[in-house]
């Protein structure tokens, strides 16, 4: 009777105390006010801090609601709980937490057993209170202490998620590759290329750390009181900037499971002499073990064996088909707004496609969003600037760069007749928009032009020129999902304007225009997974070329048709995260491709060779009409092992398409080589390649240890008939051959990352081959045997060394050794009929004398005062030291009936330079 009177008297003061009603209108009132009006009808006391309640929307209506109705409303999309102390009609707000009416199990220590067993089973999925004790840190960025999510007495967990985006403070743009480590739990996060994160963190109090490339480490205490967001503002530590850049690299080298990658920054190239002094990015990854180039003063890089046209170069997502200017001595890139570019040889990441060798990356630099700065140089034969302003700050900037050459006033006062009326000039200028909506979505676009002049005889003036424009928007769909969307257009052409003292008068012209629209997708299953899917699709459309007569010119004009492809791609990858030491990346990809009229297509007889005289028939299509479909799967197959945190083995396996060729007969490539579309009678190339590595770091990753080796094979490869008229033919199918290749090599690189000494030793023992065995001994090369490419160089060493005096001066070497390259000789002569032939080996039999350089540098940086306008320094170096003179090309000649053999050199001597450049 007792007890059921007690509990009565207990009902009855909670009816009555729900019995005040609240009412109250949605008139504007501050949020002081309304807690007032609340007290007043309530009769309860408040209690909280003025700040908790600033931001809380109060202008609502209530008509005889409870308080508890009231206040879950007026919480329920906030981080704030109440508490209430019925029999003191008092409600005490709580920021994120909630109150515990007891001690947890054994914060006073544990007194008998029986007790402990007892709460541990009733509460075994509920963490216990929250209690830190404050801590200072040096050395670090000690961010303020933040609560995350609102405690739900419900939904009470082990562990929560919390997620967000990383950007930096200055320049606004997301941080990738950012570790985000929990400290003594053994929990990391890696930003992804949006700045995205996901962690999984145990409820209650967290101590995370961050620590990345050239950006400041910090440190945050996290109380996790349910799922929520935490965004990190973090800055840049420009005092460490040249040592951190290289660790993060030597981490992820290990640690990685892609293969074969590599990442050079723009600012690498700072000290590594070239030739007068220019700063280029893809001269130094030349030094990189699996790179290389068919000789001084070729376009295009070679990479494992494979041909200049099997690359994709990508600069901000647009191809840009030729990155070089004046026949690949200089790079077509601003050095001061490019920010660095990601080289893929093995399994490029599942995004990628449509090359079979590799991929290159490259990225401009987003503008400061704080103020103005920029960056300029002033050399022997070019000038560089670059500016970055911010339009709005810390949201939106611009990036504007511009770089000329000023070489046709030396060769115009030259001695030599020949050179100083020859002409020498090229310029290229950039423009990057940046803006950041919000830090779930921000956009950028990239629009850019270069263009070439020379002429080296007095009737003759080439040109050609790249233009591309990308739009990029990175958004981010939920904690767990980001997504890009990206569009660009690129056009490369080219023309020779030819003048005589005949009526022989005329422009060449050739170009290539793409489009390509792409949309990529991540998503962040759990900790063990994480997928990359989307699509793409391209549009090409090539005009082959065409001569016009110009003035009273005898020379007949040619308009040769006009070739237009479609290409796609879906592709689905996923980071699989099997155990601690095992990592696989498993990707796929399915191509398809459509040449595409209007057009016509010779069909040819079988059983017969393949020429003008075995043309069965000849088909229309209409415009738009499908004329031969290609495609199939690829796969990108990655996996790493972790011997040891600091060794790991790696393996990897991918197959590719290629839908588009180079045209040319020239040992080198030259701006003048075309492309052609696959179409009815010229397939794609295809290429498989695997590749098996060892990766090993020493001494706190102060040394950085590979040994890779790899086997690649293709098929369908292009190459020419022995006397093939390539260039403004329509039927080019008939001058060229597609057979197979192979190419295999092992690559050892040593790098040494920190101190006042750095850099680094590579080595490559490569073979390059391909065999051409037709029907028809007119579709045979070398009997149908392998034999060396013009670019098989067997033997390739590389070594860059910095190093730093004081803070002002610093040292630089670069030595580059190269077996030299194939070249087929005359071994003999005959006569007939009057006439003297020459008789030629085997294509590629024989070799140009072995490549060496050394080249020399140093670097003499301003003083170092902080208020400086500019900070300056100035590069001398001196190219070719020791005056080798390295064979470009040998070639052939008949004098008294002897033929002789004679070499031509680009820089033949010792090229100093003194470049001048500033910063502010």
């Amino acid at each position: 009777m007792g007890i059921s009177f007690a509990l009565l008297i207990l009902w009855s003061s909670l009816v009555s105390a729900q019995d005040n009603r609240i009412v109250l209108t949605d008139a504007e009132r501050t949020p002081a006010e309304f807690f007032a009006e609340l007290e007043k009808q309530s009769g309860y006391s408040f209690f909280y801090l003025k700040e908790w309640i600033e931001n809380i929307d109060v202008n609502k209506a209530y008509s005889g609601s409870t308080i508890t109705e009231v206040l879950d409303e007026l919480f329920a999309d906030t981080n704030l709980n109440y508490y209430t102390l019925e029999g003191e009609k008092r409600i005490f707000l709580l920021q994120n937490g909630i109150i515990y009416d007891e001690l947890p199990t054994a914060f006073l220590g544990s007194r008998d057993s029986l007790t402990s067993k007892t709460n541990n089973i009733v509460a075994k999925n509920i963490p216990p209170p929250t209690f830190y004790a404050e801590t200072k840190t040096q050395g670090t960025d000690k961010l303020p202490l933040v609560r995350i999510g609102r405690a739900d007495e419900q939904n009470l967990r082990e562990t929560y998620t919390l997620s967000g985006r990383v950007v930096n403070n200055r320049t606004g743009e997301p941080i990738p590759d950012l570790a985000i480590r929990v400290k003594g739990k053994g929990i990391v996060a890696v930003t992804n290329e949006a700045g995205n994160y996901t962690l999984e963190l145990p409820a209650g109090y967290n101590v995370i750390t961050t620590s990345a490339m050239g950006i400041k480490d910090s440190e945050r205490e996290v109380i996790m009181y349910n799922d929520g967001i935490l965004n990190l503002n973090l800055g840049e530590s420009l005092e460490q900037l040249d040592e951190v850049i290289v660790e993060a690299d030597a981490v992820s080298n290990v640690e990685e499971a892609i293969t074969s990658s590599e990442e050079i920054e723009s600012e690498e190239s700072k000290n590594i002499p070239l030739v007068l002094g220019e700063r280029n990015i893809l001269e130094v990854a030349k030094a990189l073990p699996g790179i290389s180039s068919a000789g001084e003063g070729a376009s295009g890089l070679n990479v494992r064996g494979g041909k200049t046209d099997q690359n994709l170069v990508l600069l901000d997502d647009a191809v840009i088909y030729n990155p070089t200017h004046f026949f690949g001595i200089f790079q077509a890139l601003n050095p001061f707004t490019t920010e660095k570019v990601n080289i893929y040889k093995g399994a490029a990441p599942v995004e990628f496609g449509g090359r079979l060798s590799s991929v290159f990356d490259i990225e401009t630099k987003n503008g400061n969003v704080e103020k103005i700065s920029g960056e300029g140089s002033i050399g022997p034969v070019t000038g560089n600037l670059a500016l970055e302003i911010p339009l709005k700050k810390e949201v939106s900037s611009l990036v504007v760069g511009a770089r000329g050459a000023y070489a046709d006033w030396i060769l115009r006062s030259l001695d030599d007749e020949s050179l100083s009326n020859s002409e020498a000039s090229f310029f290229d200028g950039i423009v990057k928009y940046h803006h950041r909506f919000n830090e779930n979505s921000e956009v950028r676009a990239t629009a850019y032009y270069s263009k070439d002049k020379f002429s080296i005889t007095s009737d003759s003036l080439y040109n050609y020129s790249n233009r591309l424009f990308s739009l990029r928007w990175t958004h981010r769909l939920s904690d767990k999902s980001s997504g890009v969307l990206t569009a660009g257009n690129s056009d490369y052409n080219f023309g020779i304007d030819y003048e005589s003292e005949g009526n022989n008068d005329f422009e060449l012209d050739y170009a290539i225009n793409e489009s390509e629209l792409k949309y990529k997708l991540r998503t962040r299953l759990n900790d063990d997974h994480a997928l990359d899917y989307g699509l793409s699709a391209k549009y090409y459309s090539v005009n082959p070329g065409g001569i016009a007569p110009q003035g009273d010119s005898n020379v007949a004009p040619i308009d040769i048709d006009q070739e237009q492809a479609l290409e796609g791609a879906l592709f689905l990858g996923d980071e699989f995260k099997v155990s601690d030491k095992l990592l696989l990346s498993l990707g796929a990809r399915y191509m398809f491709y459509s040449a595409m009229g209007k057009a016509t297509q010779n069909t040819y007889q079988e059983g017969a060779p393949r020429n003008e005289a075995t043309v069965r028939d000849t088909v229309s299509y209409d415009s738009g009409e499908f004329i031969k479909m290609y495609g199939g799967p690829e796969a990108r197959i990655s996996a790493r092992y972790l011997l040891a945190p600091d060794f790991s083995v790696k393996a990897s396996f991918n197959n590719s398409y290629q839908f588009i060729h180079t045209l040319s007969n020239n040992t080198t490539v030259s701006p003048i080589d075309t492309w052609k579309l696959s179409d009815l009678n010229i397939k794609p190339q295809k290429g498989y390649q695997a590749t098996l590595g060892f990766y090993k770091n020493f001494q706190d990753n102060m040394f950085e240890l590979s040994l890779e080796g790899y086997y690649k094979m293709m098929d369908d490869v292009l190459d020419f008939k022995t006397g093939a008229d390539l260039l403004l033919n329509e039927n080019v199918e008939t001058e060229v051959l597609q057979g197979e290749g192979k190419a295999y090599g092992v690559e050892f690189l040593l790098k040494k990352n920190k101190g006042d000494f750095n850099g680094w030793l590579s080595y490559t023992y490569s073979r390059s081959l391909y065999k051409f065995d037709g029907e028809y001994p007119e579709e045979r090369i070398n009997d149908g045997k392998f034999f060396p490419s013009n670019f098989d160089k067997p033997h390739d060493v590389s070594l860059i060394a910095n190093y730093k005096l004081t803070r002002r001066f610093s040292f630089s070497m670069n030595f580059a050794y190269q077996t030299g390259r194939p070249i087929t000789y005359p071994v003999g002569t005959y006569r007939f009929n009057n006439a003297d032939y020459v008789i030629f080996s085997d294509r590629n039999k024989y070799r140009i004398p072995d490549y060496y350089r050394l080249d020399l540098g140093v670097n003499i940086e301003g003083n170092h005062k902080k208020n400086k306008l500019a900070h300056s320094f100035v590069t001398i170096q001196v190219y070719n030291v020791l005056g080798r003179n390295n064979p470009y090309s040998v070639f052939f000649v008949t004098e008294d009936g002897e033929v002789k053999a004679l070499q031509s050199s680009i820089f033949g001597v010792p090229i100093p330079s003194i470049t001048y450049n500033f910063k502010f």
